[in-house]
């Protein structure tokens, strides 16, 4: 007979056979990702303008069409606000239509990518490979020649024009 002490003693008794497995799971659990530049959050608000830090310590968006970035023209380099490191050629800008400066392809061992899953939905987050800080998205609605369309948020970039 099937009595609620019998049945607490089982669960019991099956979380202690099973502890364990459980420390060897969650020992072989992916480690937090470590970059290049770590700095603590005091350093990162210290650095940052408090738009800045939303958007690449806290995956923030900002409001479309509001980044000066977004018209910008001249040749140049899209570099990481955080760290600095160059992200995006100027030659592979175009307008998405979208209100936030889109790329078609990023500089080689620029950015690294993420699974995100927030507000319900899978897309795949950009960040800067050196810092970790988070850039915006990338889909697979942009142009030839990559059909990728990296949609980045203006705060999280700087522009350095080519130099003539």
């Amino acid at each position: 007979m099937m009595t609620r002490r019998n049945l607490l003693l089982g669960g019991a008794g099956m979380a202690l056979a099973l502890s364990p497995l459980l420390r060897a799971l969650s020992a072989a659990a992916p480690a937090e990702p470590h970059f290049e530049l770590s700095l603590s959050e005091a350093e990162w608000k210290a650095r940052l303008s408090p738009e800045q830090y939303q958007v690449l310590r806290r995956a923030g968006t900002e409001r479309a069409f509001s980044s000066p970035l977004l018209h910008e023209k001249r040749v140049g380099r899209f570099l990481c606000a955080g760290c600095a490191l160059p992200l995006f050629a100027s030659s592979t800008k175009y307008d998405s239509g979208t209100g936030w400066p889109s790329f078609w392809a990023p500089l080689e061992q620029g950015v690294g990518t993420t699974e995100d899953r927030s507000f319900g939905m899978l897309r795949v987050g950009v960040h800067c490979r050196r810092c970790g800080g988070h850039l915006g998205h990338v889909f697979d609605d942009g142009p030839p020649p990559t059909g990728k369309r990296y949609c980045m948020n203006g705060v999280a970039l700087t522009f350095s024009p080519a130099k003539s």
